[in-house]
């Protein structure tokens, strides 16, 4: 996440931290007896694999759903790790084998759901409020999907985990903009830095529902299954649009205009993104420079794993 020569971005997981960079893909999470696990793998994205998916538009699709997998691989580890669940090499083929079915049937029925709550309740809603034309429908229609992730928000908030989660998120944007400043990667100048990122994925989101909005306007009401099912092949687009957003607004930062048009996402972060303490700082260092590159197999604070 830092400038056009080496971007890098991250993403907050149970007791832990993902960072990614260009080459990378590194996560470190807080073991139960103290010690910092750490799995780094080199990973290339697929816009960068390919000229045609690195296109303006298209590679924001392909970075969401590369998001996506990665965090779920991410969240999986973290979840291992923070349990201390194992599973011993010569139980490998069974178990590793019936752990990805259940992840995949996990995934499978997280996706049906949330696709319930925040894409098709929202519709049912604005049909009985009774909102007719094509404009109304749509504004009402992302207003009620706005209101729906703030809920969810607030009330995810109640759980004491995920307020640990949120604290990470908050130690995963001070590393970075370390980073992004040249200055250290330690505790001390971490800690210096706010917790709120213009690039954050929260950011992101709100700007998904705001892009949402607009682009279903073209397509107007939908009055029939196939129209509402037409709306789903607009979400990579959708997510295209947002991501080229969210990238000009990173490079303008000090222009009125773009502090006012980033303002709202934020905002929303004083959610999302909580003050860490240095444990979990360190943690995000950990991650960050794992994903740069560096060597902790000398470490004693640091486990490598797998």
């Amino acid at each position: 996440m830092a400038d056009e020569k080496i971007a890098v971005g991250g993403q907050a997981v149970i007791e832990g931290v993902m960072m990614r960079s260009p080459e990378r893909v590194s996560v470190a999470v807080r073991r139960p007896d103290g010690k910092i696990a750490l799995k780094n793998e080199p990973y290339t994205s697929f816009s960068k694999r390919n000229k045609m998916w690195g296109l303006p538009i298209i590679r924001g699709g392909i970075a969401l759903i590369e998001s996506m997998v990665l965090g779920i691989r991410a969240l999986t580890f973290s979840g291992d790790i923070a349990v201390q669940t194992e599973i011993k090499h010569e139980q490998d083929d069974s178990a590793e084998w019936k752990k990805k079915l259940w992840l995949g049937m996990t995934v499978a029925f997280s996706l049906i759901v949330g696709m319930g709550i925040f894409f098709y309740l929202p519709l049912i809603l604005t049909e009985w409020l009774g909102a007719e034309s094509g404009l109304w429908f749509n504004i009402v229609d992302g207003i009620i999907r706005l209101t729906i992730f703030l809920l969810y928000l607030s009330l995810i908030l109640l759980m004491k985990d995920i307020r640990r989660v949120f604290q990470y998120h908050g130690a995963e944007h001070k590393s970075i903009f370390a980073f992004e400043d040249k200055k250290p990667l330690d505790i001390e100048h971490a800690r210096a830095y706010r917790p709120y990122h213009p690039r954050c994925g929260t950011s992101f989101l709100l700007m998904v529902m705001i892009v949402s909005i607009l682009v279903f306007m073209f397509l107007g009401k939908p009055d029939t299954i196939g129209e509402r099912l037409l709306r789903l092949a607009f979400v990579p687009v959708i997510g295209g649009i947002s991501y080229e957003l969210i990238k000009l607004s990173d490079k303008k930062q000090n222009n009125l205009l773009v502090r006012m048009f980033i303002a709202p996402g934020l905002w929303l972060q004083r959610i999302t993104a909580w003050e860490p303490d240095e444990s979990m700082l360190e943690v995000a260092i950990v991650a960050l420079k794992g994903s740069l590159g560096e060597d902790y197999s000398n470490d004693p604070r640091v486990v490598i794993e797998s």
